[in-house]
Parts: C-alpha cells; sequence; structure tokens
C-alpha cells in the first residue's frame, strides 16, 4: 500500500479548520452570484493567483472579503456540506469546524440563518457520510470582549450542539489574556475551550492560553518550541496542540516544511495534531497536510498514526466517543500488512 491510500483510510480526526476558509473559489464566486455581492476579482482564477500572503493579516484581508458572500441559510449549509465531503474523502471521522459568527452579524445576517445553515449540514452529512461534525464557535480577537460575551450569549439557543468555544484573529498587538472574563464565561457554562496562541505571536501567548485562559486546547501553538519550561508544562498536562503546517507554510511562519518544529514537537512529547486550518486558501486539506510533513520531514508511518491518534484523543467527545475512534484506528492497522 502506497502511503496515500494508507493515510486516506487512517482514521482521524480535524480539530482546526474554519468553515469560511474551506469555501473555493468557484464556490464563493457562485455564492456571489446568487447573493449578488460584486467581487474584486474578475474570475475564480484571478482570486487563486491572489492567494500569495505576505502574513497572517494579509491573508484575512483576503478571508474577511471572501465571507461576505455568505449570506443566507442556504449558503452556510452549502459550504459546511462541501468540507465534511471533502473531509470525509480524506478518512476524518470527527471534524471539529470553527465557525465566527462576528464577521456576519456585524453584516446583518441573521445568527439563526448561520447558525442553522452550518447544524444542518452537519446533521445532514451525518446521515449520508456517516461523518461526525462539530462546531466551535469562535471570537475575534481584535474585538472587543464584551462583544465575544455578547456573540456567545447569541447562540446558547442551540447550545446542546456547541462542542466548544474559541478565540481567532490576528494574533499581533492581540494578546489572550484580557479574554479571560469570556472564557471563565465558557468554562462556566460548561463548553471545552481552545484558543489561537504561539502561530504569529511570541511563546508568552501560548503561556497565557494556557496558565490565565485555562484552555483545554491550543491551536497552533508552534511558538512554544522557544520556551523550554512551556514544552514541559505542556507535555506534562499533555495539553494538545492543533498544528497546521500548509498554513504555517503559505502564511510565512516557516520558510519551508523542512524545517517545520512538528518533527521535534512530537519528539519532545507534545500532544500534536494535524489540521489544515483554511484549507481553500493555504492549498491543502488533512490529507495534504500529512502527505507533505511525511515528504518534508521524514515522519514514519508510526509517527503518522501517533499524530491521527492524538487527533482522536485531542477531539471534544465523551470519553466513549474517543474510546470508539481509537478502536477504528486499531482495526484498520489490524486490517493491513505491518508498517515497514
Amino acid at each position: 500500500m502506497d502511503i496515500s491510500s494508507f493515510l486516506k483510510r487512517l482514521p482521524k480526526a480535524e480539530l482546526h479548520v474554519h468553515v469560511e476558509g474551506t469555501l473555493e473559489p468557484d464556490m464563493l464566486f457562485e455564492l456571489a452570484r446568487r447573493n449578488d455581492v460584486a467581487l474584486p476579482w474578475p474570475d475564480p482564477e484571478s482570486l487563486r493567483q491572489a492567494y500569495a500572503f505576505e502574513n497572517l493579516e494579509h491573508f484575512l484581508e483576503l478571508y474577511f472579503a471572501g465571507c461576505r458572500v455568505l449570506r443566507r441559510e442556504r449558503d452556510f449549509h452549502d459550504v459546511t456540506y462541501a468540507y465534511l465531503a471533502r473531509a470525509h474523502e480524506d478518512g476524518i471521522i470527527r471534524a471539529e469546524m470553527f465557525l465566527g459568527p462576528q464577521s456576519f452579524t456585524s453584516a446583518g445576517v441573521p445568527i439563526e440563518d448561520i447558525m442553522g445553515g452550518v447544524l444542518s449540514a452537519v446533521d445532514r452529512a451525518s446521515r449520508n457520510l456517516g461523518i461526525d461534525g462539530a462546531l466551535l464557535v469562535s471570537a475575534h480577537r481584535h474585538r472587543p470582549v464584551q462583544e465575544a460575551l455578547n456573540m456567545m450569549d447569541s447562540v446558547m439557543p442551540w447550545a446542546d450542539s456547541i462542542a466548544g468555544f474559541g478565540l481567532g484573529g490576528a494574533e499581533r498587538n492581540n494578546p489572550p489574556a484580557p479574554f479571560k472574563t469570556y472564557f471563565d464565561t465558557c468554562r462556566a457554562r460548561g463548553f471545552r475551550t481552545t484558543a489561537h496562541a504561539g502561530e504569529e505571536g511570541p511563546s508568552a501567548y501560548v503561556r497565557d492560553a494556557v496558565e490565565v485562559l485555562d484552555v483545554d486546547r491550543i491551536d497552533h501553538g508552534t511558538a512554544c518550541m522557544d520556551d523550554e519550561d512551556l514544552v514541559d508544562l505542556l507535555v506534562r498536562r499533555q495539553i494538545p496542540l492543533t498544528v497546521c503546517p500548509l498554513s504555517n507554510l503559505r502564511l510565512n511562519g516557516v520558510p519551508s516544511l523542512d524545517v517545520h518544529p512538528l518533527g521535534r514537537m512530537l519528539d519532545a512529547g507534545l500532544c500534536v495534531t494535524i489540521n489544515s486550518d483554511d484549507p481553500s486558501y493555504f492549498g491543502g486539506y488533512v490529507l495534504d497536510n500529512y502527505l507533505a510533513v511525511h515528504r518534508e520531514l521524514a515522519l514514519s508511518g508510526e509517527q503518522l498514526v501517533v499524530l491521527a491518534r492524538n487527533s482522536i484523543r485531542a477531539a471534544f467527545m465523551p470519553p466513549a466517543g474517543i474510546a470508539d475512534g481509537l478502536r477504528r484506528i486499531d482495526a484498520y492497522l489490524a486490517s493491513i500488512p505491518p508498517l515497514a
């Protein structure tokens, strides 16, 4: 069995993907026509050519421009279902998807349309494909904390369908610590938590996310490698990090994948996972990320299986769901010849 086929069939979870970041250029133009939204690009190919980003902030300018085409419940349904269908093809059995409602409610889109569209697609994908989709609601760190709290209140009618809450957006000059009240409220209401930290921000942001915000998971977190004591803390607590290698490459977080810290993170005993972040913009879904780190970092089959197991263990699922996911990995490995 070639490595691509092996990885495609290997059961795994994706824990860090933004629904808005799965909007492929062809669908983006389709939705723009559907909703009569003018775009600054003449065609999908011109948009693809614009995917040359200097950094995270440069990417977010284009990302938020693309968000303008999502206006109706049907739009949110269509983009979510398209991602879940693609994830299913990549062997994803659990997909935890971020959505930032503030991008849309501030433009006048009703919260009922946003939540209804995403959650109906999750239900449909579960019935039709057997993939377990889950929603993570994300606050914008460049907006006031009170807006994050208001956003949380606005989605409480769908509380039973929300797997957790997060914090995203540009890190520069936006440290995580001011959002302590937001995360305290999330936990008080019984939700799991995660925060983007240490992507472009320093290792201190990762430490604050752990020690001040007390999050269950760190999104990205690669900057932790600059602080040995922090690495020891993360290993000791086994706090998962949702690493996104192709995203780091396309946003110039690393000059090339062969120097990405993922291998060193694994060697240090960190609970790292592989994810796609915004795959339509960064040129790769989960399988593409697995293949890229296998190729550029010479990760072994055993290390790739560790990454898959980590993704299941780190998921915001009940213990029974985690145990079932790990059994599915074991069953798959038992059904194929031993890895070389």
